[in-house]
């Protein structure tokens, strides 16, 4: 199921966040106060904006109410990433993650309404273990401490000519597929006849247990 992400902020984090999320197909608003890293994803992003999102009126004008996912990259500048965070709240926003580099700054963008908060260059550690230890998932962006976005490969022949009905990943392991990549092409419309083939990578959405609970039935 196609989501609606505001991403604030385009440094390295940013930057990749709204990468990941256009190669799921999923909707992306880019918005950074500096030219340049727009300009880079403007041909990447569903929309983007040169604008200061401490602007009350900017985040007014964008509905940020609608998105389903606020995130907020704005880490190297406490100010601009607590009020951000403050206004975009304020504003109806549905669910906001927001970036930060230090625990005080992480409490901070938590009082202020941050629904999550992230540490990358923390987390960093933790993103090398998981894809050393799995053979099967090959990206994935944690949306936040319970849910994430992964794409995984199949490599088992048990799942090989079962189609998603079959499969019931849903069930299984709470898994959403939004979408299939079949010998280079991706289908953003996966129907539940769908079949699987040996080396289709799916992009899913769900719990991180989910998504490691299918990496271990791959194993088996």
């Amino acid at each position: 199921m196609k989501k609606s992400f505001a991403v604030f902020g385009l440094g390295r984090f940013g930057q990749s966040v709204v990468r990941t999320l256009v190669d799921a197909h999923q909707d992306v608003l880019a918005v950074d106060i500096n030219e340049e890293p727009v300009n880079e994803l403007m041909e990447v992003a569903t929309q983007t904006l040169i604008a200061d999102t401490r602007d009350e009126a900017v985040l007014r004008e964008l509905n940020i109410d609608t998105f389903d996912y606020v995130i907020i990259g704005i880490g190297n500048n406490m100010e601009a990433s607590i009020l951000t965070t403050m206004l975009s709240k304020e504003q109806g926003a549905k669910k906001v993650i927001a970036k930060a580099e230090t625990s005080d700054q992480g409490r901070v963008l938590e009082r202020v309404g941050a629904d999550q908060v992230v540490f990358p260059e923390r987390d960093m550690g933790h993103s090398i273990v998981r894809k050393l230890l799995s053979n099967h998932i090959l990206s994935f962006i944690d949306l936040s401490d319970e849910y994430t976005l992964a794409a995984i490969e199949i490599t088992d022949p048990n799942f090989v000519d079962q189609n998603l009905i079959a499969l019931n990943l849903r069930e299984r392991f709470g898994l959403t597929v939004i979408a299939i990549k079949h010998q280079g092409k991706i289908n953003v419309s996966p129907q539940p006849t769908d079949m699987m083939a040996l080396h289709d990578v799916l992009t899913v959405v769900g719990p991180i247990k989910g998504v490691e609970g299918l990496d271990e039935a791959l194993k088996k």
